[in-house]
């Protein structure tokens, strides 16, 4: 159907709606991004952890070896 054949409010109304669908597309946009930093500080958090955990398992095991082996 030619422009001249829609009517102005329809023609408004579509406008609004792409209008809000930009809107709401940066908004997710903007979204997504503070998603993915808050994703890599949590990798960032689970992996020092997990270095942590490790050494103390080791220092756990260390100690574990130096106890007399009638105690274990």
């Amino acid at each position: 159907m030619p422009e001249s054949m829609i009517p102005q409010s329809s023609l408004d109304l579509i406008a609004e709606r792409v209008e809000l669908l930009l809107v709401r597309h940066e908004e997710l946009l903007r979204t997504n991004a503070l998603l993915e930093e808050q994703v890599a500080a949590l990798t960032q958090e689970r992996d020092s952890l997990r270095s942590r955990l490790n050494a103390a398992r080791a220092r756990v095991d260390a100690l574990i070896e130096r106890l007399p082996s009638n105690q274990v």
